[in-house]
C-alpha cells in the first residue's frame, strides 16, 4: 500500500458495490473495504486510519445510521468523515443521515465523476480542518508560552521593584520573600476551604500573592531621618511613616491611568494587567488597616478591607514579630503565634487567624528558611 495517498474505506454488504466503487477509487487513493458494519468499526480503528468512509445505509444486522452513531462516539474515529451511499432517495432519510453527521450522500447508482468529485471535495475539506487545528494548537502553544514570558518577566519587575524598596530599610533582610510566602501559603488555605470566603477566582488568588512584595512599595517615599532612624518613632514621626501606605498606593494608581492612556482598548476593569495592580494597589494602601477599625490610613474594619490586604496584616505582622529589629529582640515563633492568636478579631480577620493557627508549622518553616544571616 502506498502511505502516500489518503485512505479510504468502503462499507457495503454486497461485494459487486464495492468491486464497482473500488475501481473508481483504486487509481487515485488506498482503498479498504468492509462487509458489514461491525467490520467497519474495527477496520475504522485499525491502520491505516481511513481519511473519509463511503458508507452504505441499507445493512443487515447493524444499518449505516448505527455505524455512523458509533463513529462519532468514539474519540478515534468522530472526526472521520462519512458520505453515505444509498439507493434511498427520501429527504426525510437524507435529512436523518446529515443529522447523524454524514458529511455527504451519494445516490445508487453511482456516477464514477460524481463518486469522485464529492471525494475529493470531503477530503480537501479535512485537510483544510486539519490544517487549521494545527494552526490553532501552534498558535495557542505560542499564546501561553508568550503568557509565560510575560509572567516571568512581570515577577522579575516586581521583586526588582520591592527590593529597590527594601534597600531603604536596612532593617528588613528578607522581609519580602517571607511574607510573600507567609500569603502563599495563606492563600493554599484558602483553597481547600473555598466555602469560607465564598467563590473565589483562581486568578484573584494568584494576584495576591504576585503582587504582595509590593506592600511597602511606598517606604520610597518616606524620608531617611525617619526611615534610617535607629530606635522607636516620636508621634510625629510615625505619623510621616504612615504615609507610606498611601504613598505606595498612589504610585501603583497612577501606574494603572497610565495603563489605560496608553492602551484604551484595555482599560476596562476586566484588563488583566489592570486587575493585578488593582489587587497591588489594595495591598499598599490598606494592608496596616485592623478588623476592629483602629487600622490606617482609612479606618476601615471587618469585610470593608480587602481580602488581599487582610492576608498581608497577617504576614506582615508575623514576620515583624519575628524578626529582629534595632529597637527590639525578635520573639519566639511560638510567642509570635500566641500574639496573632490574641489579635484574632481585634487586628485580624479570625477566620484568616483560624487558618493561620491550622499551618502555623508551615510559617515556622518559612521564618526559618528565610531567616536573616
Amino acid at each position: 500500500m502506498n502511505k502516500h495517498l489518503q485512505t479510504i474505506l468502503l462499507v457495503d454488504d454486497q461485494p459487486e458495490n464495492l468491486e464497482i466503487l473500488g475501481a473508481v477509487l483504486a487509481p487515485f487513493y488506498q482503498v479498504k473495504v468492509a462487509t458489514g458494519g461491525q467490520r467497519a468499526l474495527r477496520s475504522a480503528l485499525s491502520e491505516p486510519r481511513p481519511d473519509l468512509i463511503l458508507l452504505d445505509v441499507m445493512m443487515p444486522e447493524m444499518d449505516g445510521y448505527s455505524v455512523l452513531e458509533h463513529l462519532r462516539e468514539n474519540i478515534v474515529t468522530r472526526d472521520i468523515p462519512v458520505i453515505f451511499v444509498t439507493a434511498k432517495d427520501s429527504a426525510m432519510d437524507e435529512e436523518r443521515g446529515l443529522e447523524l453527521g454524514a458529511a455527504d450522500y451519494i445516490a445508487k447508482p453511482v456516477k464514477p465523476a460524481v463518486v469522485l468529485a464529492r471525494v475529493h471535495t470531503q477530503l480537501e475539506n479535512k485537510r483544510a480542518k486539519e490544517w487549521l487545528r494545527d494552526q490553532n494548537a501552534f498558535l495557542d502553544a505560542e499564546v501561553k508560552r508568550r503568557m509565560r514570558d510575560n509572567e516571568v518577566i512581570q515577577s522579575a519587575s516586581l521583586h526588582a521593584l520591592a527590593i529597590l524598596a527594601e534597600t531603604r530599610d536596612s532593617d528588613t533582610g528578607n522581609h519580602i520573600h517571607r511574607t510573600q510566602s507567609y500569603v502563599e501559603a495563606l492563600v493554599h488555605a484558602i483553597r481547600r476551604h473555598p466555602e469560607r470566603f465564598g467563590n473565589l477566582l483562581e486568578e484573584e488568588l494568584t494576584s495576591i500573592v504576585k503582587a504582595a512584595p509590593l506592600h511597602d512599595i511606598g517606604k520610597v517615599g518616606i524620608p531617611d531621618s525617619v526611615l534610617y532612624k535607629p530606635g522607636r518613632f516620636s508621634d510625629d514621626e510615625f505619623e510621616i511613616m504612615k504615609k507610606h501606605s498611601q504613598i505606595g498606593a498612589d504610585a501603583i494608581a497612577q501606574a494603572m491611568q497610565r495603563v489605560k492612556d496608553a492602551n484604551p482598548a484595555i482599560a476596562g476593569d476586566g484588563s488583566p494587567a489592570l486587575a493585578f495592580l488593582e489587587v497591588a494597589r489594595q495591598i499598599a494602601r490598606w494592608h496596616h488597616e485592623r478588623w476592629d477599625g483602629r487600622g490606617y490610613p482609612d479606618l476601615l474594619q471587618g469585610d470593608e478591607i480587602p481580602l488581599a490586604a487582610r492576608l498581608m496584616a497577617i504576614a506582615d505582622v508575623f514576620d515583624a514579630l519575628v524578626s529582629k529589629r534595632v529597637y527590639k529582640e525578635a520573639l519566639p515563633i511560638d510567642e509570635a503565634i500566641n500574639v496573632i492568636r490574641a489579635d484574632s478579631g481585634k487586628h485580624f480577620d479570625p477566620r484568616l487567624v483560624d487558618l493561620f493557627l491550622e499551618i502555623q508549622a508551615e510559617f515556622a518553616e518559612i521564618a526559618y528558611r528565610f531567616a536573616d544571616v
